[in-house]
Protein backbone atom coordinates (compact mmCIF):
# COMPACT_ATOMS: atom_id res chain seq x y z
CA UNK A 1 0.00 0.00 0.00
CA UNK A 2 1.14 3.64 -0.74
CA UNK A 3 0.08 6.46 1.34
CA UNK A 4 0.48 10.42 0.54
CA UNK A 5 1.27 12.53 3.62
CA UNK A 6 0.87 16.28 3.85
CA UNK A 7 2.10 18.35 7.09
CA UNK A 8 1.27 22.02 7.39
CA UNK A 9 1.15 22.45 11.02
CA UNK A 10 3.74 24.90 11.18
CA UNK A 11 5.85 27.15 8.76
CA UNK A 12 6.91 23.71 6.68
CA UNK A 13 5.19 22.67 3.78
CA UNK A 14 5.96 18.72 3.74
CA UNK A 15 5.07 15.93 1.33
CA UNK A 16 5.48 13.02 1.08
CA UNK A 17 4.85 9.34 -0.41
CA UNK A 18 5.34 5.85 1.88
CA UNK A 19 4.94 2.26 0.65
CA UNK A 20 4.73 -0.19 3.71
CA UNK A 21 7.10 -2.69 1.69
CA UNK A 22 9.50 -0.50 -0.28
CA UNK A 23 9.50 2.31 2.30
CA UNK A 24 10.03 6.18 1.50
CA UNK A 25 9.25 6.71 -2.22
CA UNK A 26 9.86 10.19 -2.15
CA UNK A 27 10.23 13.37 0.19
CA UNK A 28 9.69 17.15 -0.64
CA UNK A 29 10.16 19.49 1.86
CA UNK A 30 9.26 23.71 1.39
CA UNK A 31 10.78 26.14 4.97
CA UNK A 32 9.16 29.18 4.96
CA UNK A 33 12.05 30.30 7.26
CA UNK A 34 13.01 33.09 5.16
CA UNK A 35 8.99 34.50 4.87
CA UNK A 36 9.27 34.95 8.59
CA UNK A 37 12.87 36.13 9.72
CA UNK A 38 11.80 39.94 9.29
CA UNK A 39 9.24 39.15 11.88
CA UNK A 40 11.54 37.61 14.05
CA UNK A 41 8.93 34.56 14.45
CA UNK A 42 6.28 32.61 12.58
CA UNK A 43 3.27 35.23 11.55
CA UNK A 44 0.29 32.93 11.45
CA UNK A 45 -1.58 34.33 8.33
CA UNK A 46 1.10 34.05 6.19
CA UNK A 47 2.14 30.41 7.07
CA UNK A 48 -1.09 29.67 5.75
CA UNK A 49 -1.37 31.54 2.84
CA UNK A 50 2.10 30.28 2.33
CA UNK A 51 1.17 26.51 2.30
CA UNK A 52 -2.05 27.00 0.22
CA UNK A 53 0.94 27.77 -2.71
CA UNK A 54 3.13 24.89 -1.98
CA UNK A 55 0.98 22.26 -1.16
CA UNK A 56 -0.44 21.20 -4.64
CA UNK A 57 2.95 21.92 -6.59
CA UNK A 58 4.68 20.09 -4.04
CA UNK A 59 2.38 16.67 -4.33
CA UNK A 60 2.70 17.07 -7.84
CA UNK A 61 6.63 16.92 -7.49
CA UNK A 62 6.35 14.29 -4.86
CA UNK A 63 4.48 12.10 -7.83
CA UNK A 64 7.03 12.72 -10.31
CA UNK A 65 9.40 12.16 -7.54
CA UNK A 66 8.53 9.00 -7.16
CA UNK A 67 7.39 7.89 -10.60
CA UNK A 68 3.56 7.50 -9.33
CA UNK A 69 0.38 9.05 -10.34
CA UNK A 70 -2.80 9.59 -8.33
CA UNK A 71 -4.08 5.95 -9.22
CA UNK A 72 -1.23 4.50 -7.09
CA UNK A 73 -2.63 5.98 -4.11
CA UNK A 74 -4.22 4.13 -1.29
CA UNK A 75 -4.77 6.62 1.22
CA UNK A 76 -3.69 9.76 1.88
CA UNK A 77 -2.74 11.50 5.62
CA UNK A 78 -2.52 15.12 6.82
CA UNK A 79 -1.56 16.15 10.50
CA UNK A 80 -5.29 16.95 12.05
CA UNK A 81 -3.35 18.60 14.94
CA UNK A 82 -1.87 20.47 17.08
CA UNK A 83 -0.74 23.24 15.18
CA UNK A 84 -1.71 26.74 14.12
CA UNK A 85 -5.17 26.31 13.42
CA UNK A 86 -5.05 28.26 9.82
CA UNK A 87 -2.33 26.32 8.60
CA UNK A 88 -3.80 22.63 9.70
CA UNK A 89 -6.44 23.82 7.93
CA UNK A 90 -5.24 24.11 4.29
CA UNK A 91 -3.39 20.74 4.68
CA UNK A 92 -6.49 19.23 6.12
CA UNK A 93 -8.99 20.61 3.05
CA UNK A 94 -6.41 19.86 0.45
CA UNK A 95 -5.79 16.23 1.85
CA UNK A 96 -9.03 15.21 2.82
CA UNK A 97 -10.35 16.66 -0.66
CA UNK A 98 -8.09 14.53 -2.20
CA UNK A 99 -9.13 11.27 -0.78
CA UNK A 100 -12.69 12.16 -1.77
CA UNK A 101 -10.96 12.74 -5.10
CA UNK A 102 -9.43 9.44 -5.78
CA UNK A 103 -11.93 7.70 -3.46
CA UNK A 104 -9.30 6.80 -0.85
CA UNK A 105 -9.06 6.63 2.83
CA UNK A 106 -7.92 10.03 4.94
CA UNK A 107 -6.05 9.71 7.64
CA UNK A 108 -6.05 12.24 10.41
CA UNK A 109 -2.66 12.11 11.96
CA UNK A 110 -1.06 13.44 15.43
CA UNK A 111 1.91 16.22 14.66
CA UNK A 112 3.54 14.88 17.68
CA UNK A 113 2.74 10.78 17.08
CA UNK A 114 4.81 11.88 13.83
CA UNK A 115 7.49 12.75 15.71
CA UNK A 116 7.77 10.12 18.11
CA UNK A 117 7.36 7.37 15.29
CA UNK A 118 10.18 9.25 12.69
CA UNK A 119 12.82 7.15 14.60
CA UNK A 120 11.01 4.05 12.60
CA UNK A 121 12.33 5.42 9.27
CA UNK A 122 15.71 4.39 10.35
CA UNK A 123 17.45 1.08 9.28
CA UNK A 124 17.55 0.24 13.56
CA UNK A 125 14.25 1.05 14.48
CA UNK A 126 13.66 1.42 18.11
CA UNK A 127 11.65 -1.87 19.92
CA UNK A 128 8.99 -1.43 22.38
CA UNK A 129 8.93 -0.46 25.05
CA UNK A 130 10.97 2.77 24.88
CA UNK A 131 11.02 6.09 27.05
CA UNK A 132 10.48 8.71 23.81
CA UNK A 133 11.72 12.52 24.83
CA UNK A 134 10.25 14.89 22.16
CA UNK A 135 11.63 18.05 22.11
CA UNK A 136 9.79 20.31 18.97
CA UNK A 137 8.65 23.97 18.77
CA UNK A 138 6.22 24.36 21.76
CA UNK A 139 6.41 21.02 23.21
CA UNK A 140 8.81 19.38 25.73
CA UNK A 141 7.19 15.54 26.64
CA UNK A 142 8.67 12.52 28.07
CA UNK A 143 6.21 10.09 26.98
CA UNK A 144 6.50 6.02 28.40
CA UNK A 145 5.36 3.95 24.83
CA UNK A 146 4.78 0.81 25.25
CA UNK A 147 3.15 0.01 21.85
CA UNK A 148 2.26 2.32 18.69
CA UNK A 149 -0.75 4.04 20.13
CA UNK A 150 -0.54 3.29 23.87
CA UNK A 151 1.46 6.06 25.32
CA UNK A 152 1.49 7.97 29.11
CA UNK A 153 2.96 11.19 29.47
CA UNK A 154 5.60 11.44 31.75
CA UNK A 155 5.86 15.19 32.01
CA UNK A 156 6.21 17.94 30.15
CA UNK A 157 7.00 22.40 29.62
CA UNK A 158 4.55 24.13 32.16
CA UNK A 159 6.38 27.03 30.36
CA UNK A 160 8.07 27.49 27.72
CA UNK A 161 9.64 24.54 25.70
CA UNK A 162 12.90 23.90 25.30
CA UNK A 163 12.83 24.81 21.30
CA UNK A 164 10.92 28.71 22.78
CA UNK A 165 13.72 28.90 25.00
CA UNK A 166 16.02 28.55 22.94
CA UNK A 167 14.59 31.05 20.15
CA UNK A 168 13.90 33.44 22.80
CA UNK A 169 17.50 33.39 24.44
CA UNK A 170 19.04 33.77 20.70
CA UNK A 171 16.67 36.67 20.33
CA UNK A 172 17.74 38.06 23.55
CA UNK A 173 21.47 37.40 22.27
CA UNK A 174 20.78 39.75 18.88
CA UNK A 175 20.85 36.68 16.43
CA UNK A 176 18.84 36.18 13.43
CA UNK A 177 15.40 33.80 13.49
CA UNK A 178 15.24 31.16 13.93
CA UNK A 179 17.92 31.29 16.64
CA UNK A 180 18.24 27.90 18.43
CA UNK A 181 20.53 27.11 15.84
CA UNK A 182 22.79 29.64 15.10
CA UNK A 183 22.78 29.90 19.08
CA UNK A 184 24.23 26.49 19.08
CA UNK A 185 26.51 27.27 16.36
CA UNK A 186 27.78 30.54 18.72
CA UNK A 187 28.29 28.19 21.86
CA UNK A 188 30.88 26.52 20.60
CA UNK A 189 33.16 29.35 20.74
CA UNK A 190 31.71 29.78 24.42
CA UNK A 191 34.20 29.31 27.69
CA UNK A 192 32.30 26.39 29.39
CA UNK A 193 33.53 28.05 33.12
CA UNK A 194 32.64 31.58 32.88
CA UNK A 195 28.94 30.93 33.81
CA UNK A 196 26.94 28.59 35.37
CA UNK A 197 22.88 28.85 34.80
CA UNK A 198 20.52 26.84 36.60
CA UNK A 199 19.35 23.54 35.80
CA UNK A 200 15.56 24.15 36.93
CA UNK A 201 13.02 22.20 38.71
CA UNK A 202 16.25 19.25 38.81
CA UNK A 203 16.28 19.98 42.33
CA UNK A 204 13.00 18.77 43.21
CA UNK A 205 11.21 15.29 42.34
CA UNK A 206 9.07 14.76 39.00
CA UNK A 207 9.29 15.17 35.05
CA UNK A 208 7.84 18.10 34.16
CA UNK A 209 9.86 20.65 32.15
CA UNK A 210 10.16 24.71 32.72
CA UNK A 211 12.51 26.87 30.86
CA UNK A 212 10.79 30.38 31.58
CA UNK A 213 13.13 31.13 34.46
CA UNK A 214 16.59 29.92 32.68
CA UNK A 215 15.65 32.46 29.41
CA UNK A 216 15.41 35.29 32.09
CA UNK A 217 18.42 34.26 34.25
CA UNK A 218 19.86 34.51 30.80
CA UNK A 219 18.08 37.99 30.25
CA UNK A 220 19.27 39.21 33.40
CA UNK A 221 22.96 38.00 32.53
CA UNK A 222 22.97 39.55 29.00
CA UNK A 223 21.90 43.32 30.76
CA UNK A 224 24.78 42.38 33.17
CA UNK A 225 27.24 42.50 31.12
CA UNK A 226 25.76 44.77 28.24
CA UNK A 227 27.39 46.00 26.05
CA UNK A 228 28.32 42.29 24.48
CA UNK A 229 31.19 41.47 22.90
CA UNK A 230 31.46 38.50 20.58
CA UNK A 231 33.12 36.36 23.38
CA UNK A 232 30.80 37.37 26.11
CA UNK A 233 28.19 36.21 23.59
CA UNK A 234 29.62 33.12 22.74
CA UNK A 235 29.75 32.27 26.74
CA UNK A 236 26.35 33.15 27.67
CA UNK A 237 25.23 30.66 24.98
CA UNK A 238 27.08 28.32 26.15
CA UNK A 239 26.16 28.64 29.82
CA UNK A 240 22.66 28.57 28.37
CA UNK A 241 22.84 25.26 26.25
CA UNK A 242 25.02 23.38 28.98
CA UNK A 243 22.18 24.13 31.56
CA UNK A 244 19.03 23.29 28.87
CA UNK A 245 20.75 19.70 27.82
CA UNK A 246 21.76 19.62 31.03
CA UNK A 247 18.37 19.45 32.45
CA UNK A 248 16.79 17.39 29.72
CA UNK A 249 19.72 14.86 30.00
CA UNK A 250 18.62 14.96 34.24
CA UNK A 251 14.89 14.57 33.66
CA UNK A 252 15.48 11.77 30.39
CA UNK A 253 17.67 9.43 32.94
CA UNK A 254 15.59 10.23 35.62
CA UNK A 255 12.03 8.95 33.49
CA UNK A 256 14.19 5.49 32.49
CA UNK A 257 15.20 4.98 36.23
CA UNK A 258 10.92 5.34 36.75
CA UNK A 259 10.20 2.91 33.98
CA UNK A 260 12.73 0.25 34.34
CA UNK A 261 13.45 1.01 30.92
CA UNK A 262 16.79 1.19 28.96
CA UNK A 263 15.46 2.29 25.49
CA UNK A 264 15.89 5.61 25.06
CA UNK A 265 14.25 7.58 21.89
CA UNK A 266 14.54 11.16 21.08
CA UNK A 267 12.97 13.21 17.95
CA UNK A 268 11.83 16.81 17.02
CA UNK A 269 13.69 19.72 16.21
CA UNK A 270 15.73 20.02 19.37
CA UNK A 271 16.99 16.25 19.11
CA UNK A 272 18.99 17.51 16.08
CA UNK A 273 21.17 19.49 18.82
CA UNK A 274 25.08 17.63 18.57
CA UNK A 275 25.32 18.57 22.33
CA UNK A 276 22.40 17.01 23.21
CA UNK A 277 22.79 13.63 21.28
CA UNK A 278 26.73 13.61 22.40
CA UNK A 279 25.26 13.75 26.50
CA UNK A 280 22.43 11.66 26.02
CA UNK A 281 24.43 9.10 24.45
CA UNK A 282 27.51 9.04 27.33
CA UNK A 283 24.30 8.64 29.61
CA UNK A 284 22.79 5.63 28.27
CA UNK A 285 26.04 4.09 27.45
CA UNK A 286 27.09 4.19 31.35
CA UNK A 287 23.40 2.49 32.20
CA UNK A 288 24.04 0.07 29.13
CA UNK A 289 20.88 1.19 27.86
CA UNK A 290 19.92 1.96 23.94
CA UNK A 291 19.08 5.25 22.19
CA UNK A 292 17.40 5.60 18.78
CA UNK A 293 16.51 9.27 16.73
CA UNK A 294 15.91 10.01 13.30
CA UNK A 295 18.42 11.23 10.81
CA UNK A 296 18.52 15.21 10.96
CA UNK A 297 16.28 15.95 8.44
CA UNK A 298 13.61 14.44 9.98
CA UNK A 299 13.88 15.72 13.64
CA UNK A 300 12.27 19.31 11.90
CA UNK A 301 8.66 19.35 10.48
CA UNK A 302 8.51 17.07 7.56
CA UNK A 303 6.30 14.94 5.25
CA UNK A 304 7.68 11.51 5.91
CA UNK A 305 7.48 10.98 9.96
CA UNK A 306 3.52 11.90 8.86
CA UNK A 307 3.58 9.15 5.98
CA UNK A 308 4.64 6.63 8.78
CA UNK A 309 2.23 7.53 10.85
CA UNK A 310 -1.27 7.33 8.35
CA UNK A 311 0.77 4.26 7.50
CA UNK A 312 0.14 2.58 10.81
CA UNK A 313 -3.14 3.88 11.03
CA UNK A 314 -4.21 3.46 8.00
CA UNK A 315 -3.47 -0.16 8.99
CA UNK A 316 -5.46 0.04 11.69
CA UNK A 317 -8.68 0.95 9.74
CA UNK A 318 -8.90 4.31 11.39
CA UNK A 319 -9.97 6.39 8.48
CA UNK A 320 -11.98 9.83 9.06
CA UNK A 321 -15.24 10.67 7.56
CA UNK A 322 -15.74 13.40 5.39
CA UNK A 323 -15.68 16.25 7.82
CA UNK A 324 -12.56 17.94 8.03
CA UNK A 325 -11.20 18.70 11.62
CA UNK A 326 -8.43 19.75 12.62
CA UNK A 327 -6.93 20.19 16.62
CA UNK A 328 -4.75 23.07 17.43
CA UNK A 329 -4.21 21.55 20.98
CA UNK A 330 -4.71 17.69 20.85
CA UNK A 331 -3.19 15.89 24.03
CA UNK A 332 -1.16 12.92 22.89
CA UNK A 333 -2.48 10.77 25.48
CA UNK A 334 -5.92 11.19 24.13
CA UNK A 335 -5.17 9.11 20.88
CA UNK A 336 -6.76 5.78 20.45
CA UNK A 337 -4.46 2.63 20.55
CA UNK A 338 -3.70 0.75 17.22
Amino acid sequence: MKILAIETSCDETGIAIYDDQQGLLANQLYSQIDLHADYGGVVPELASRDHIRKTVPLIKAALQEAGLSSQNIDAVAYTAGPGLIGALLVGASIGRSLAYAWQVPAIEVHHMEGHLLAPMLEENPPKFPFVALLVSGGHTQLIKVTEIGHYELLGESIDDAAGEAFDKTAKLLGLDYPGGAKLSRLARFGDPNRFRFPRPMTDRPGLDFSFSGLKTFAANTIHQHLPLNEQTKADIARAFEDALVDTLVIKSKRALEQTGYKRLVIAGGVSANTVLRQKLGEMIHKIHGQIHYPRVEFCTDNGAMIAYAGMVRLKAQQATDLAINVKPRWPLNELTNC
